[in-house]
């Protein structure tokens, strides 16, 4: 079994690889593809899903150290 991959995207969202489960707070499942994105800057209007309203209004370059 290969392992989840979250990427952190330059000035955009969490870019979520694999086989993996999304669940709100009550424990109901998002329906998910493979591959999906995930808002980090809270611009979105499909939460918790990105839809690319950060474009231009969001920066955050983030580095493992």
């Amino acid at each position: 079994m290969s392992k989840v991959q979250i990427k952190v995207n330059d000035n955009g969202s969490y870019r979520v690889t694999g086989d993996v489960e999304l669940v709100d707070a009550e424990g109901n499942v998002f329906e998910t593809k493979p591959s999906f994105s995930l808002c980090r800057c809270g611009l979105s209007n499909k939460k918790p899903f990105c839809d690319g309203s950060h474009k231009g209004k969001f920066e955050s370059v983030v580095r493992a150290e």
